[in-house]
Order: structure tokens, then C-alpha cells, then sequence
């Protein structure tokens, strides 16, 4: 199998994993906790955000998880189970660039026009279930 072939294979089963247990770290965080607070994806964000960093640096020494697998859990396991981790390693590589500046622009664009686009989503939906 061509490693393109691999890479998509790991993303896949790695992304069915990563939404299967956001959905399951979710339900028990609120079952928990109730749900007058989102902490089912507070938590999912702050745990996929610490899992990135930890499997980003692992996988750029080279020497403990190969780039296939480290794919399969970056992109795959922690997309399915919450893109904010992404979006804060991002964050955290412009800022380690030196590129202050575009992180904040990055972040306050991100958080602010996704809040547009949610909302802009929002109402549209009730256009058309009118």
C-alpha cells in the first residue's frame, strides 16, 4: 500500500476513534457535572490541546513515534476529537516563530468569526426551517 494510502487509512480509523471518545468524554463530563456549563467541550479542548503538544514534540524528536502514526493520532484522533488542539498548536508555533502579532490576530480571528460564522449559521437555519 502506498504511504498516501497509509496516511489516509491512519487519519480515518484515527478520526472515527478521536469522535467516538469526544462523544463519550462529553456525555460523561455532563452526566457529571450537568450542563449549565459546556464542560464536556472544555474539557475534550484543554485534554486534545495538552495531547498535541505532547505527541507534536515526541513525533518532531523522531526517535519514539513514527510520522505515520504520529499523523494518525495528530490529525486523526485529536481532529475527530477536537479541532482546537490544532488551532492551539498553531497558535503556539506562531508565537515560538516570533509572529506575536499574527497569533493574536490568528486567535482573536479565529474566536471571534467563528462566533460570526455560528451565529450568521444560526440564523440562517431558522430561515429555513420557517
Amino acid at each position: 500500500m502506498p504511504d498516501s494510502a497509509r496516511i489516509l487509512l491512519y487519519v480515518a480509523l484515527g478520526g472515527a476513534l478521536g469522535s467516538v471518545a469526544r462523544y463519550l468524554a462529553g456525555e460523561a463530563a455532563y452526566a457529571h457535572w450537568g450542563r449549565a456549563f459546556p464542560y464536556g467541550t472544555f474539557l475534550v479542548n484543554l485534554a486534545g490541546s495538552f495531547l498535541m503538544g505532547l505527541i507534536f514534540c515526541v513525533a518532531v524528536s523522531g526517535t519514539l513515534l513514527p510520522g505515520l502514526l504520529a499523523r494518525g493520532l495528530m490529525v486523526g484522533v485529536l481532529g475527530g476529537f477536537t479541532t482546537f488542539s490544532s488551532f492551539s498548536l498553531e497558535t503556539l508555533q506562531l508565537i515560538q516563530n516570533g509572529q506575536l502579532r499574527t497569533a493574536i490576530a490568528y486567535s482573536l480571528g479565529s474566536v471571534l468569526l467563528g462566533l460570526l460564522g455560528v451565529w450568521l449559521g444560526y440564523l440562517l437555519g431558522g430561515v429555513l426551517v420557517r
